[in-house]
């Protein structure tokens, strides 16, 4: 069974960090694309960061690029998501997903565009940002 499980999140002053862990079971995460979306409340889920099968490199929405990395530890089939110099804005609840049926079409999701189909979701952590 695929689950995915969120952690890393709460509550945070402007300008500070915080690191999200999604622990992966029923698969390996360096078989399939990897993702990380936020959902803000009454919006649709947009992406953050996605990285696709076989790749090493991340793709970030404009509203993180050079405040999120995306990274992946193998011995632990761990993907995470290390985010500085937080801001307001980025409270929203986030997600970790993965493509596990392996569709490799390019989708366009708000904000961010990632060779990947993703079906399979974490339950979501919630991150704050106070001012």
């Amino acid at each position: 069974e695929v689950q995915l499980v969120e952690s890393g999140g709460g509550l945070v002053q402007a300008g500070g960090s915080l690191r999200l862990s999604c622990a992966a079971s029923g698969f390996i995460f360096d078989d399939y694309a990897v993702g990380w979306f936020r959902q803000f409340p009454g919006r649709e889920r947009e992406g953050v960061s996605c990285v696709s099968r076989g790749d090493d490199t991340p793709s970030y929405s404009d509203s993180v690029k050079g405040r999120f990395t995306m990274s992946r530890d193998h011995a632990k089939n761990t993907v995470y998501l290390q985010m500085n110099n937080l801001k307001p804005e980025d409270t929203a609840v986030y997600y970790c997903t993965v493509d596990i049926a392996g569709d490799t079409t390019w989708t366009a999701y708000i904000g961010l565009g990632c060779h990947a189909d993703f079906d399979s979701w974490g339950q979501g952590i919630q991150v704050t940002v106070s001012s």
